[in-house]
């Protein structure tokens, strides 16, 4: 877990991406900032980039002409074993070619990029929604950012695993202002064999924290063949219908991150899967309502 100081004494954070005018990870227009380091590993994880809590090289070769600069400037070579991540050879990649995934920021330099938007933010109805990766990888910076934007009255948002510890829910929580909860399979084994990790502290988390947090919604990947199947969406359906949540938003799988996984040199386990049909959306989509669970958007 990344949690060290700056000068001041406040924590700073490993942050792999902060995106502007984001319209889908909450309402209105928001910022999002992807915290590095996740504790599941799912198969279809289209952020490949921020699952390991330490920085990473990614590499295009699609943008790549071998001008050569990064190997003239690079001490030590240039291959990803022995990167020291010191930044030289990003510097002289004109073409975008090669990043480091995972800054060191700290809660200042968060908030100013959060802050350029604030405009849109009040507009729109829209904020700050904090992603990854697990933002619960990195707690006490995540609460430290929460409070600054708390002072500014810049609404927030967290998606989230669940996969945390339930008293940093409780503790961090009453800063968050709309909870987007991930709930990947309700069975326990499929669970374990497609994220890494059992579902039991994910289903007992939303519990506890649906009865106390005015503001939460269950976000669902829908993934074919792995958690698209009747029985998973029926018991999906039943758990929210027995919870207080504002409703169930469906996420439709779809394999833009594929490439990612390339660029880390890491492997895909989920290879040339198309995304759900709308045949098969429908069918998630009466399931959820049958159940009176309301629909967040429309798959």
């Amino acid at each position: 877990m990344f949690q060290p100081q700056d000068r001041k004494g406040e924590p700073t954070g490993r942050v792999f991406d902060i995106m502007r005018f984001c319209i889908h990870d909450g309402p209105g227009i928001r910022t999002t900032v992807f915290l590095k380091g996740c504790p599941l590993r799912c198969w279809w994880c289209h952020n490949p980039e921020g699952v390991s809590p330490e920085p990473e090289i990614f590499i295009r070769p699609d943008r790549c002409i071998n001008c050569g600069r990064c190997t003239q400037v690079c001490t030590i070579g240039v291959d990803r074993t022995s990167c020291i991540f010191c930044g030289a050879c990003i510097k002289v990649c004109h073409t975008g070619a090669r990043k480091i995934c995972g800054q060191k920021m700290t809660v200042a330099q968060v908030v100013e990029q959060i802050e350029k938007d604030v405009i849109f933010y009040d507009e729109s109805g829209g904020g700050v929604t904090f992603s990854g990766g697990e933002p619960f990888m990195q707690p006490d910076f995540l609460e430290a950012v929460l409070k600054r934007c708390n002072k500014l009255e810049i609404k927030t948002a967290v998606e989230t695993s669940g996969y945390t510890r339930p008293e940093l829910l409780r503790q961090i929580g009453q800063y968050i202002d709309l909870f987007l909860y991930d709930i990947k399979a309700m069975n326990d084994e499929k669970h374990k064999e497609t994220t890494g990790v059992s579902n039991a502290l994910i289903l007992s988390n939303i519990r506890e924290l649906s009865a106390w947090h005015p503001n939460v919604e269950i976000r669902f990947p829908v993934i074919p063949g792995v958690n698209d199947d009747k029985e998973n969406v029926t018991a999906l359906a039943e758990l929210a219908s027995s919870i207080r949540v504002s409703g169930v938003h469906l996420l439709r799988y779809h394999n833009a991150g594929s490439e990612k996984y390339r660029s880390l040199d890491k492997t895909c386990v989920l290879t040339d899967l198309e995304p759900p049909s709308d045949e098969k959306m429908a069918e998630i989509r009466q399931i959820i309502e049958s159940a009176g669970v309301k629909l967040l958007n429309g798959g």
